[in-house]
This record gives C-alpha cells, structure tokens and sequence, in this order.
C-alpha cells in the first residue's frame, strides 16, 4: 500500500511582473511527494525547477509572483494546509522547521561573519527554543550524524575555514537540526568533486532512512537521479513534461526532451579504441614540473612551513590528440595549466618543451617575455567559467578582435571579418557580434570564450574545466564542438577536469591526480578498462550514471578517496614520501612501490 502523500502540488503558476507586462516562467506544474520517498525534479537551467521547489517555501527571487495554484502540506500529525494561503507569522514556523531546505552554493549562502555552530543553532532557537548547552549538544549530534570528522571545531569554524564537501554538509546540518518532515535540496552536489559529491549522496540517503523524511532533490544530474529518486518530474521551459516512477521514466521515457537528457549525460564507457604506448608526436613535454607556495604566517607572525601544490609531475601531450588531466579540487590539475603557459613561474629543475608546426622545439621555462609571447599565439586557454572570464564591459566583437589587436594582426575589417568567422565556426550567428555577454546563455558563453581561443590559430588549447558550469545537453554540445574543431583544425588538447566521465568521450590519455603527484597515467583505454590504483577506482566508482542498475560504489570511493598514507600497499605515501611512477604495460603507468 502506497503512503500517504506529504505534499500536493496542483496547477502551480509563477511569472515575473504583473498584469500585461508579466512573463510567466512555471505554467500549471503540479507533483506529489509521498512521506519517506525522494521526488527528483530535473530539468537544464531556466527550465522553472528551482523557481518550483522555492515557491514551496515562498522565498521566490524579487518580481516573481505566483499566480495561480496550490501546494498542500501535510503533517505528520494529519494537519494539512495550503502553504500558498498561509500567513508569513504561520509560515516562518515551517521554514527550517517542517520544511527546510539545501541551497546550491554553500558559500554564498552561509554567513561569512558567523560561525558555523552559530549559524546552524540558530534554526534551534527559532524552532525548537534550545539555547545555550542544549542547542550547543544537540548541533554537535547532528554534525556527527553528516560526517564532520571533527564536530568540536566545526562548531567554532567559520565557513572559509571548511572545504567545499564539508560547507555542504553544514548545509544539511542546518537543514537537518530541527528534523524536518520534507527536505527540498536544490542542486546540492553541483560545485564537489565527484568523490565528495558520492559521499554527501550517500549521507543524505543514510540520513533519510533513519529519520524517514521525504526529499524533493533538484538536480539536472541524471545521475544522481538514477541513485537518489524514487519518482522524477520533468520539466522544460517552465511546464512538466513527463513525470512517474524513476526506474520507468530512466529506462523507458516517454517524451523526446527526457531522451535527451539521459542521452546528454556522460556515463563511462564500454567500449573504446585499442590505442596504447607511448605518445609518438609530442607537441608539449614537460618534465620535473613542480610549485611550491610559501605558507601563510602563523600566530605571532611565525613562517609556516611552504605548500608544495605540483610535485615532480611529468606529461606529454601527443599533436592532434588530447590528454585529460583528472583530479579533485586542489590536486593541482589547474596549477599545472598555469605552469605551462608560465602565468605562474614552475620550481626551478623544471622543463617545458614545445614542437610547433615548424618543427623548432623550445623550452618554455627558459622563455623570454617576447618569445612567451609568440609562445602564447601557439597555446591558448578556456577557463573554467565563461561568465567570469568575459569582461561585461565588452562586446562579443571586442573580445574576439582583442587578440588580434593585441598581436598587430590585421585591418579594423579584416579583424570584424576574422570575428564573425569565429563566431559562425562555433556555432553562433555573426549577427551577435554586437551583444554583450550577460544576453547569451552559459553554454552560448562557452561558445565565444572557445571562439576567443581559436582567434589566433593556436596548434594547442588548454581547456580548464570549460564543462563544470553547464548543464549536461549543454555540456556534451561543448564536447562535441572541441571533437568537431580537433578533427578540422588538428589542434590539440590539454582538458582538465574533476570527473572521469566527462573526459571520456575526448580524451585519448587521461593522467590522474591527487595531491600535486601522478598516480596513475594511461591511454583512455587502459585506464577505464583496467584501472589499477585505489584513487582512480574511486573517481570511476563515484561517478554517477543514469542507470538504475548501477548504483555509486560507496565501498571503492571509501578505499580510495581517503588519505594517500592510508591507501594500500604497493600505494600507500610514507611520510612525505610518494612512489614513483611504474610502467605496468606499454604507456599504462601507476604510482606504486616498485
């Protein structure tokens, strides 16, 4: 016998603006949540689903109203209520203590003033009326209960003090405190690293049996549907398309646009060429390349001890193919990209050599400002997000010119012609040009940065992260523009990413890192068909995919995801001690003792 429903939501209408003037964003969406059971909501950004689970709590975005509608909650004590009539005293008693909710980005939505334990105590005292020892007791429980290897600092810590997987879990600390009845988690995984993004899924499942909270997760990860949802709802463009059991809708959708989506998402692959050896036709090789910071002074203005960030890392990246750079936050990957192109100086020892077209090799380490220069015309960067790395100030027209100017090459026209070429080769209208950056979607955004980067005729782009930001539709078009341009202009890549699954489909080498070091490196083949260190089956075993069948490896991501001093033997680090680098089979090399 089904259970009882938990929330009702019936016709639900927002829009911006009133009367004429008003734009409607959600039209007639309705679901219904069942008590214990996780409801996801999926659509790609715009589509209304975090506008729909925000009306639930009515703290909509300014100039958003809704129209029509009703969402019914019931109670574990059998009280139901229409949530869109209450008064807002009424509704401040719900907030944080029936419903709660998991926002996106962590950081911004923890104050940067106050400490965590603080913060989360709060929801107490408002809901609940626990100060003092009480509140103090019962945060240090629930932070324990979300996996804070350390709840008595977490309570006086203060959210920049934290990484990006334990900020989440302070969110669904404060979610969790009052022990609410319905959890609406809005993207709660989107900015971890995959390892951290498996065990915060995980925690929340955990937390959800034992409490028997029902949950409305809003993802566009079909994956993390696959692993998370009992039932899903579609929607697109403000409507729902397609809504049912979550096992149906993944393996036998009914509607095009969630086709789609499940074909979009990135899943590891099966199947995949048989190429392997060394690189033949090295464009870039760098050897001994490490970084070192120095560390921030301690109390009293003591030195602290320097931050080695890369470590010895050696790489080739082969002309017309691609080498995939995978690592979590802070494993260096990035470091290394901005060593390469000396925006930031590498530790001395260190070579970085470069064969154009022309044949002539060179060492970028060794590079003078003028010849960097030229250097730069050659290898060009994508950044990580295409909002941030375009000036607002500029037009699209500006941006892409600004590398010809720079560089002297060409006439006004010459350089509008040069311009309009660019943004036809990527897939966007010439007659744009004009527009400026904040009237273009995120993946449209991407567009132009790559187009940005293939103004000067580089042989090599350095793609940091370009996918991070975008939805999964969106994010297999960029990879499939970068196979596309790969294939016509033979450029080569150096993609850097947090998730093995995104690079499978581009890369032909993928080297894994973890703490500054290497682990393991192989062609993609080898290393999806026969990974052998613990970290690289953990980013495999943590990445979701959208099957039902195949559920996250919570075990594998446990083994491998912890301290590299705790791995096993032949892996483990002693002390500051790392093993080097073992060929195993021919271009397949792993970090083990030898």
């Amino acid at each position: 016998m089904a259970s009882e429903p938990v929330l009702r939501m019936e016709d639900l209408t927002i829009a911006f603006g009133r009367g004429a003037a008003s734009h409607v964003v959600v039209e007639g969406a309705g679901l219904t949540l069942r008590r214990g059971e996780t409801l996801a909501l999926v659509g790609e950004s715009g589509s209304g689903k975090t506008l729909t689970g925000r009306a639930i709590l009515r703290i909509l975005p300014r100039g958003a109203n809704i129209t029509s509608g009703r969402i019914l909650f019931t109670t574990s004590e059998g009280r139901s209520a229409d949530l869109l009539t209450l008064s807002e005293a009424k509704m401040r008693k719900i907030r944080g203590g029936r419903i709660a909710m998991i926002f996106q980005e962590p950081m911004s939505s923890l104050s940067p003033l106050h400490t965590i334990g603080n913060q989360v105590a709060e929801n107490l005292r408002l809901h609940r009326g626990l100060t003092g020892t009480p509140a103090r007791d019962a945060c240090l429980e629930t932070f324990a209960n979300v996996g804070f290897p350390d709840p008595a600092r977490a309570w006086s810590a203060y959210p920049f003090e934290l990484s990006g997987g334990l900020r989440q879990r302070a969110m669904i600390a404060m979610a969790m405190v009052c022990q609410p009845e319905l959890i609406i988690a809005d993207e709660p995984t989107t900015a971890l690293d995959v390892t951290t993004q498996a065990q915060v899924l995980d925690l929340m499942r955990q937390l959800q049996d034992e409490t028997g909270m029902s949950m409305i997760m809003v993802t566009h990860d079909l994956g993390v549907v696959a692993n998370m949802a009992d039932s899903v709802v579609v929607m697109k463009r403000g409507r729902v398309v397609e809504s049912g059991p979550a096992r149906a809708v993944l393996t036998a959708p009914g509607h095009a646009y969630t086709r789609a989506l499940i074909d979009a998402a990135p899943e590891i692959p099966r199947d995949m060429p048989s190429e392997t050896g060394p690189v033949a036709d090295p464009i870039l090789r760098a050897c001994n390349l490490s970084k070192t910071y120095p560390g921030r002074a301690g109390k009293l203005g003591r030195p602290a001890a320097p931050v080695r960030a890369v470590s010895g890392v050696e790489i080739a990246v082969g002309r017309r193919e691609t080498l995939a750079i995978v690592g979590e936050s802070g494993s260096g990957k990035s470091t290394v990209a901005k060593l390469l192109l000396r925006s930031e100086e590498p530790d001395p020892g260190a070579t970085i050599l470069f064969r154009g077209a022309d044949g002539v090799e060179e060492d970028v380490a060794t590079m003078d400002r003028q010849a960097l220069k030229s250097f730069r015309r050659k290898v060009q960067i994508v950044f990580q997000d295409p909002f941030s790395s375009l000036s607002p100030r500029m037009s699209v027209l500006d941006i892409l010119t600004e590398p010809l100017r720079i560089h002297g090459i060409g006439t006004g026209a010459e350089q509008k012609a040069r311009a309009a070429e660019l943004m036809a080769r990527v897939g966007l209208s010439p007659a744009h040009l004009g527009r400026f950056p904040h009237a273009f979607s995120g993946g449209q955004r991407q567009r132009i940065c790559i187009a940005r980067a293939l103004a000067l005729n580089p042989e090599m782009i350095i793609c940091d992260e370009p996918t991070s930001a975008l939805d999964v539709s969106v994010q297999a078009q960029v990879i499939d523009l970068l196979k596309e341009l790969q294939a016509d202009m033979g450029l080569s890549y150096l993609f850097i990413s947090h998730n093995l699954t995104v690079v499978a489909g581009l890369a032909d080498r993928v080297a894994v890192m973890r703490r500054g070091r290497i682990v393991e490196q192989a062609p993609a083949r080898l290393l999806f068909e026969n990974p052998r260190h613990p970290y690289t089956k953990a980013l495999i075993a943590a990445s979701p995919e959208p099957d039902m069948d195949r559920r996250l490896d919570l075990a594998a991501v446990a083994r491998g995801a912890g301290d590299p001093h705790c791995w096993p033997e032949p892996f483990a680090y002693h002390g500051d001690t790392a093993p080097g680098l073992v060929e195993i089979e021919p271009g397949h090399f792993v970090s083990a003792a030898a």
